[in-house]
Formats: structure tokens, C-alpha cells, sequence
């Protein structure tokens, strides 16, 4: 992937707060349109920042109960990325086009489109700001556009422009597989805005509705994105090397909503550097669970150990005129079951 990418995705796993400026200094090879928002539009590329910690939040609620659990720690989510440039690494770059690393490009593009075009509603940039085009009244004249309407055109187009600015003239297949997870990424937030309205009128009446476009919230996205990553189609590169095709002769063609690899990926089961995987050994399970997160598939057949833990838990909370909760400190002794 570009070098400013995998920069911020190490980045966001660091204990230090990244701005633009470390960004950008960080990522000497800046070329071309990246080079240009460095230097013109630099609160962009801090909103490519919260776009990217959104993205990888998000992609580590989905995943964890899987085997590769989507941690930054030890920079393991940056070296399922990132592209080594050496010689003699044909294992490292067929890495990179497995479906886990498809849904972190789709999910970091998602992120970056939905933070941009959040910065607009809220007046934080100065290159845009809400989204006014629609106008009018419903066909049945019960509303009428109005209100702050997110322009998600804008913060489609600035992470269109960040995230391919690198491989967008580029002709091989990790770039069409780059560019395609990208874009899938970014309709996951654009096809399902959603219509949000507010009744004006006296005494709670509805006397004039007025109605604007909202992004869908990011969980959302990510469920979707989920749900693509299930479904992800397996493609090669055609013959001349400009398109994507699915493997084998009866399966459709893959929509710009999918999500597309070449390669199968590792069981994820050990701690392997040259994966990036961490392996399963001391993530907790659930021992009653034949899905996913049971100790029988996260272990993958190495058994688990059983052990008691003391929490503390909130308890005994009332409810205190006016307005406040209060709560008493309880322990508990509860039973938990981690992979060997």
C-alpha cells in the first residue's frame, strides 16, 4: 500500500498522538496529489488520521472474535499492510491480497470518506461545509428539503484523492485489487445515506417537516463491510491485465460494492512475524460456543485452560432525585477460558 497510508495505520496504534505535521514529515516520498494535500490542505490529512482510527476501531469490533483480531499491537495491523519493497519476499506480497487485508483498505476508506464529510456538517473545514443541493418538497408535499445535509460528495472525492492517489496510475493486479477495495469502501457510507427529518410547529405539532441526507452510522458501515468481507470474491487478473475476474466459470462478477482478493489466507493460528499474525495463545474464549469465538476454532484444536478471575462490578445503584445514578463497588469471582 502508499507509505502515508501504512504510516498512519502504525500510527494509530501508537501511543502517541499523530497530527498532520508528523504525518507528513514522516512520508518523504510524497508524490503527486498526496504531495499536494500535504502541503495546500493539511487539515485534510487530519481528518485522514480520525478516518483511519475510526476505520481500524471499527475493523477490531468486527473482528474479535476471529482468529486475526485486527490489533495494531506491536505494529502486527501495519505489517499486514504495509509492502515490502525488498527482493525475494513472494510470501510478503501475496500476503497483502488475502480478504483481511481487503476489508482494512475497504474499512480505512470508509472511515476517511465518513470523518471528512462529518468535519463539513460541523463547520470544521473551510472547503465545505453542508450540503444544501436538495431542494423542493416530497411528491406528496408532506416535507420539504431543508436543514444541514452531509455533503458526502466532498469527503468521497478528498478520500478518493488520499487513498489511490499512489496506485491510481499504476497497471498490475494488487493495484486494481487496492483501488476496487478502496472504492467498495467508500459506497459502503455513500449508497445508504439516509433521510433524517424534524417537525416544526407549535405546542410539538408538525405543522412544516423538514428533511436532509445523513450518513449511515459507521457501525453500520462496518456490519456491511462484514458482510462483504463473508462474501468476498476470489478474483485473478485478465490477460491484459486491466481487469478483475472471478475465479471459476459460473460465479457472477463481482459488484464495485465487494470486496475482492486473490489469495487464501493463513489459519492465523500461530504468532508469525513474516504474517503479521499473532497468533491465538491467551485469547480468551467461549468454552459453550461452537461458532467462531469457541474455544474449539479460536484455539484451533490446542485446548483451552479454565481460570477464575475477581472483577469489579458496578451494583446496588439507585436512582437519586434529580438527576444522578449512584452506585456501590461489588466483586465478583467469574470464570474465564483462554486458548493454550
Amino acid at each position: 500500500m502508499d507509505i502515508v497510508l501504512a504510516v498512519i495505520l502504525l500510527a494509530v496504534g501508537s501511543p502517541l498522538v499523530m497530527d498532520h505535521r508528523s504525518i507528513c514529515r514522516k512520508t518523504r516520498r510524497l508524490i503527486g496529489k498526496q504531495a499536494e494535500i500535504c502541503r495546500k490542505e493539511p487539515e485534510i490529512v487530519q481528518e485522514v488520521i480520525k478516518g483511519a482510527k475510526l476505520g481500524t476501531g471499527e475493523c477490531q469490533f468486527q473482528f474479535k472474535e476471529r482468529r486475526w483480531n485486527c490489533s495494531t499491537a506491536d505494529k502486527f495491523f501495519g505489517r499486514i499492510l504495509m509492502q515490502d519493497r525488498g527482493r525475494g519476499n513472494d510470501w510478503w506480497r501475496n500476503l497483502q491480497d488475502i480478504r483481511e487485508t481487503a476489508f482494512v483498505y475497504a474499512v480505512t476508506s470508509a472511515g476517511v470518506t465518513f470523518a471528512v464529510t462529518q468535519s463539513c456538517s460541523m463547520g470544521e473545514l473551510l472547503q465545505c461545509g453542508c450540503d444544501y443541493q436538495m431542494k423542493g418538497e416530497s411528491p406528496d408535499g408532506s416535507w420539504e428539503w431543508g436543514g444541514c445535509g452531509d455533503d458526502i460528495d466532498f469527503g468521497y472525492t478528498k478520500s478518493r484523492e488520499f487513498m489511490d492517489a499512489q496506485t491510481r496510475h499504476r497497471s498490475d493486479i494488487r493495484t486494481l485489487l487496492t483501488l476496487h477495495n478502496n472504492e467498495a469502501g467508500r459506497l459502503a457510507v455513500k449508497n445508504f445515506m439516509r433521510t433524517e427529518c424534524k417537525c416544526h410547529g407549535l405546542s410539538g405539532s408538525c405543522a412544516v417537516k423538514t428533511c436532509w441526507k445523513k450518513m449511515p452510522i459507521f457501525r453500520e458501515v462496518g456490519v456491511r463491510l462484514k458482510e462483504r468481507f463473508n462474501g468476498a470474491f476470489q478474483v485473478m487478473g485478465s490477460n491484459n491485465g486491466k481487469h478483475l475476474i472471478p475465479v471459476g466459470d459460473t460465479i457472477k462478477a463481482p459488484t464495485a460494492e465487494d470486496l475482492v482478493y486473490t489469495n487464501e489466507s493463513p489459519n492465523f493460528c500461530k504468532r508469525n512475524r513474516k504474517t503479521g499474525s499473532q497468533g491465538t495463545k491467551g485469547r480468551a474464549c467461549n468454552a459453550t460456543s461452537m461458532g467462531i469465538g469457541g474455544c474449539d476454532l479460536l484455539c484451533c484444536g490446542r485446548g483451552y485452560k479454565e481460570r477464575q478471575v475477581v472483577v469489579e462490578e458496578n451494583c446496588k445503584c439507585r436512582f437519586h432525585w434529580c438527576c444522578v445514578v449512584k452506585c456501590s463497588k461489588c466483586t465478583a469471582v467469574k470464570t474465564v477460558h483462554e486458548c493454550l
